[in-house]
């Protein structure tokens, strides 16, 4: 009997295709050049020209607005953002204004839902919980928001942000956690539409010594692939990605 259990396993195993998930690591990048890319890349996935492909990348100071464009939670003169060293940009994505910047790490899944069974609600479950189980790697207990409060927290404190958009069950834009970031910029907007409300990262909150930004990068990555159940990754280094992308075009 435990034979033909045995078997059976190995089967089902040997049925179920391997998931693969391409990786990119593209360093700091500028936000309209990654908008673009995110772009093209939802129309490959869509033609199944690629497979799922995440993302990994830093923004220089950069604002975002959603399709809602809440831009009055933008609480300085759009004509002072220079002054800052800031950008503003409206998106398509989900989610209110939020900021991106050095020292945070950012994942933009481009992935078909309808391959991996999963609902809108649910892959954002699972974005909370990638940047759930980081955290907890450092002796961080962070959690989902309550109602109306997206993205995760530590206690009333939020640490990383989360903004998606779904096009023919392709999703891009993604998750933005807080490793080191000049939590400054925060003070000039209303983080993500949601008042009196602080904003923390991974450093000001763990007591561990927190190794090189490249790792806390790739030890999200490895939380993304498990959560969302990729067998191996297929990694793709260094921004020159971006410079074959725009002799393409």
């Amino acid at each position: 009997m435990n034979l033909k259990l045995d078997l059976l396993s190995h089967c089902e195993q040997a049925m179920r295709a391997v998931r693969n998930l391409e990786v990119w690591k593209l360093g700091l990048v500028n936000y309209l050049d990654a908008l673009k890319l995110q772009e093209k890349l939802v129309l490959d996935r869509k033609s199944h020209k690629i497979g799922d492909t995440l993302l990994s990348l830093q923004h220089p100071p950069t604002y975002t607005v959603g399709k809602r464009q809440t831009v009055h939670n933008l609480l300085i003169p759009q004509s002072e953002l220079e002054q800052i060293g800031a950008e503003l940009h409206y998106t398509q994505r989900g989610g209110d204004i939020t900021f991106h910047g050095p020292h945070q790490a950012i994942l933009y899944p481009i992935i078909s839902l309808r391959d991996t069974g999963l609902g809108a609600r649910r892959f954002v479950e699972k974005i909370e919980s990638t940047m759930i189980e980081m955290a907890g790697l450092y002796g961080v207990k962070a959690s989902p928001g309550k109602r109306c409060e997206t993205g995760v927290w530590v206690g009333e404190k939020k640490i990383g942000a989360i903004g998606v958009r779904i096009s023919s069950g392709i999703t891009s834009h993604g998750m933005a956690f807080n490793i080191d970031p000049d939590l400054n910029y925060f003070r000039h907007i209303v983080p993500c539409g949601i008042a009196d409300k602080e904003v923390t990262s991974l450093r000001r909150e763990t007591d561990l010594d927190l190794p090189t930004e490249e790792i806390i990068q790739e030890q999200l990555i490895s939380c993304f692939a498990r959560i969302f159940g990729y067998d191996n990754l297929i990694w793709k280094e260094d921004a020159s990605i971006l410079s074959d992308k725009k002799e393409t075009e």
